[in-house]
């Protein structure tokens, strides 16, 4: 019976945790003028999946720092590791695109920076999802949809949000490689910022009123969408 359950669980995690992030991939895909190869994407969306691997690592050895030195349970340590944790996560999965697609003859316009790192974004928030939503469904059915649909709305939608940040960032230095360093690294900084203040703002209001922060991330998309179509319009004229 223990394991009908488990078996049942991963089932229904896997789909709610990875379905999600393929139907925000398809939106973003078909607003594509020029479309990447389908192996790239899948790869990157791989990378992006791995990626998480590496933030767990990461995450997990500066909070052990932090517990080391006594201050996690702080006001300025759980900042500080909100900080961290923002930024390693908004660090990695540029690194999964840029692995994965940015060096390859495909990135070959600068709305491509933009699918690249969405779509790497996507594989994150899937494994991410599917991460949670483990726990969620093996506590019941209610429980694992109602976080179905609160990653679908919400950490998906910010991994997209901040990772739009970044590709936007690469694509405005498409031909200004001299600039291309100094954007990334800004990017990063914005997407990591913007990824504390929705996890922080989230903590302080105790999950509640998310109506409230979902509306600046809506806001964020639809500026990248603008930027989007923009870049894609003015791409191979």
């Amino acid at each position: 019976m223990a394991d009908q359950i488990t078996s049942t669980t991963i089932l229904f995690a896997l789909l709610g945790g990875i379905l999600p992030p393929l139907l925000w991939l398809w939106f973003w895909l078909k607003e594509d003028r020029y479309p990447e190869p389908r192996s790239v994407l899948a790869l990157t969306f791989f990378f992006g999946m791995l990626a998480v691997l590496a933030a767990i690592f990461f995450e997990k050895a500066f909070l052990m720092a932090e517990q080391k030195l006594g201050i996690e349970k702080t006001a300025g340590g759980l900042i500080s590791l909100l900080l961290a944790w923002a930024l390693i996560e908004e660090t990695v999965k540029y690194l999964a695109a840029r692995f994965a697609a940015l060096r390859r003859k495909s990135f070959d316009e600068p709305v491509d920076a933009l699918i690249y790192l969405i779509t790497a974004a996507l594989g994150f928030a899937a494994l991410e999802n599917v991460l949670f939503l483990l726990k969620a469904f093996d506590l019941g059915m209610m429980s694992g949809l109602a976080t179905t649909n609160l990653r679908f709305f919400g950490a998906t939608l910010l991994h997209v949000a901040t990772s739009g940040i970044v590709g936007a960032s690469i694509a405005f230095s498409f031909f200004h490689k001299e600039n291309m360093r100094r954007n990334i690294m800004g990017g990063l900084a914005v997407a990591a910022i913007l990824h504390f203040i929705f996890n922080y703002s989230i903590i302080l209001n105790n999950g509640e009123s998310m109506l409230k922060i979902f509306i600046p991330l809506w806001i964020v998309i639809i500026l990248i969408l603008f930027v989007f179509k923009k870049e894609g319009q003015s791409d191979k004229k």
